[in-house]
């Protein structure tokens, strides 16, 4: 049993999981599924006694999920974690306790932040999740990664479907900011710790195959390419709700 749990939360020696195999097709296609349902039992779900419980398991769910990631660095004496790999500077784990704050006290703030962090940066983790390309479905790390980056997106739409939380154009501008601060701290954190740091993929291309890779080297062509990249990712994934408000608009009229 110690063996198995060894290797269960030890990092993966080979490169174990593969690009749009079943393993990374299926936990996105069973976070689909649930989000079907939580817009199909949307009325259900708001007028039920459920609603405030299930938001608190989704909460705590998320905490967990984010928490474990270090506890199990630390628990795990061959992982030796290292700061310049391990810090929590990245915006999908900032997503994930952001999640766990605004699906208890629907701050839309929070939800903002988190919508915009999500649907611009994480679906990209999503399609080339490159820091489990060593850890298929027989680790505990591909668990915990695919609860991290999935589990913010049902809270999302189970409160844009269940209690009508709503995004506008000035969210854009929270989001923004916010996120500058965040990469301010990573190039802190990259320069100090030294040339083994990537914090936000600032300084360099990661080890694997990514979305990430076109980049350029060069540290101010890559941050003012990133910068431009995201804010154009930003206002696509404003869009939606632009049409929303348009259509509402001429009903209205």
């Amino acid at each position: 049993m110690r063996e198995f749990f060894h290797y269960f939360f030890g990092a993966g020696e080979q490169i174990e999981f593969k690009y749009f195999s079943l393993a990374h097709i299926l936990p996105i296609l069973i976070a689909v599924v649930i989000i079907y349902l939580i817009y199909r039992y949307r009325d259900f779900l708001r007028e039920s006694k459920w609603d405030e419980k299930i938001r608190l398991i989704m909460s705590f769910a998320l905490i967990i999920t984010e928490m474990s990631y270090f506890w199990r660095l630390v628990g795990v004496p061959d992982l030796k974690p290292d700061p310049t790999d391990h810090l929590p500077i990245t915006v999908c784990g900032w997503g994930v306790i952001f999640s766990a704050y605004f699906v208890i006290t629907k701050n839309q703030t929070l939800f903002d932040i988190t919508y915009f962090w999500l649907f611009s940066g994480t679906l990209f983790a999503l399609a080339t999740p490159t820091v489990i390309s060593y850890c298929g479905p027989t680790r505990f790390r591909y668990y915990q990664f695919w609860c991290e980056h999935l589990l913010g997106y049902i809270a999302l739409f189970y409160m844009i479907f269940v209690h009508g939380m709503k995004i506008k154009f000035k969210a854009i501008f929270k989001s923004v900011a916010c996120l500058a601060v965040l990469a301010v701290i990573a190039y802190i954190a990259n320069v100090t710790l030294g040339d083994d740091a990537n914090y936000l993929f600032m300084a360099m291309p990661e080890d694997t195959t990514s979305v990430l890779d076109f980049l350029p080297k060069n540290f101010i062509l890559r941050v003012v390419i990133m910068g431009v990249v995201i804010i154009a990712l930003f206002v696509v994934a404003y869009l939606p709700w632009y049409f929303i408000d348009k259509k509402n608009k001429k009903k209205e009229a």
